[in-house]
């Protein structure tokens, strides 16, 4: 397989509005070490709040107090606000790159149990 048009679209992704404005954003924000250690923790509860849910547990009340309040505290500073949005604009694309080759390959990777 010629993996030049891979190549490309890493070129072109990189060319995006997209990826130019997370990255300018994440390289202001990221340097502020209070700013990047309290987006670290917002991450890490985001994902022990969402393997809970898959489990089908409860999240912990604890870490759902502490995600609600950095959350509130983050999304307080525009700056940081905007980066937030800006990285989920980028996930989305990425989202949708990829479900366009999954189904280009005619692949199924639905997990059992979640559809």
């Amino acid at each position: 397989m010629d993996y030049s048009l891979a190549h490309q679209l890493a070129r072109e992704l990189k060319n995006s509005e997209e990826w130019q404005t997370y990255h300018q954003l994440r390289e202001t924000v990221m340097g502020d070490e209070t700013q990047a250690a309290l987006i670290q923790e917002y991450r890490k509860l985001q994902v022990n709040i969402q393997m809970a849910a898959l489990s089908g547990k409860s999240p912990d009340n604890e870490d759902m107090q502490r995600f609600s309040g950095i959350t509130a505290l983050l999304y307080s500073k525009p700056e940081v606000s905007q980066f937030l949005l800006s990285e989920l604009r980028l996930q989305q694309t990425m989202a949708d790159l990829f479900k366009i080759l999954t189904e280009a390959a005619d692949l199924d990777l639905q997990i059992p149990g979640l559809s």
